[in-house]
């Protein structure tokens, strides 16, 4: 399993590296909500069945945002939403493409293993997985997938900037151009 990710620091350059094999990393600063979404709708064009997406910022960082991007770009029926209370939301496709299973780990432990009755094992082969707090919990699904790190300021602030910092980890990723996003 990979090391946890740093809190990512915007000034910093290069390529991060970890246990797994890397394929590249990409830093995006976005500067609303509705460049957030964007960005969503932009990967969504990378995405296929079988992509794991793993998720990671502070509260209020624009997970959800971002993902509600990836459906309108999936083409998925039904409004993606936070799921923290139900766990996992699956929005299937309307235009014949994979469906988006969107889960918020927040509330669960650690490990896969707290994971299971999700059973996204059994999903991630015909389906996009976009997984909110997933670090440390769902690497073990496959050797191959996309990390986005998502950073803003916190404490008392209504800056909407943010910086993210996409990661390809795997052989699915090492082809793949994320700076076209």
């Amino acid at each position: 399993m990979e090391a946890p990710a740093a809190a990512h620091n915007p000034a910093e350059s290069g390529t991060e590296q970890s246990g797994a094999e890397q394929s590249g990393t990409v830093r995006i600063v976005v500067d609303s909500p509705d460049e957030m979404r964007e960005l969503g709708r932009r990967l969504a064009k990378l995405l296929r069945a079988g992509d794991l997406v793993m998720l990671t910022g502070e509260l209020g960082a624009g997970k959800t945002t971002l993902t509600r991007g990836l459906g309108e770009g999936l083409g998925v029926r039904g409004a993606v939403t936070s799921p923290t209370f139900v766990i996992a939301r699956v929005h299937p496709s309307l235009v014949d493409g994979p469906p988006l299973v969107h889960v918020d780990a927040y509330r669960l432990g650690g490990g896969l293993d707290d994971m299971e009755d999700l059973d996204l094992d059994v999903s991630l082969p015909e389906s996009v997985i976009v997984v909110e707090w997933g670090e440390g919990k769902v690497e073990e699904l496959t050797d191959d997938r996309l990390h986005l790190l998502i950073h803003r300021a916190v404490g008392d602030t209504t800056d909407e900037v943010r910086h993210i910092t996409l990661t390809g980890v795997g052989e699915r990723w090492a082809a793949v151009d994320l700076s076209a996003v």
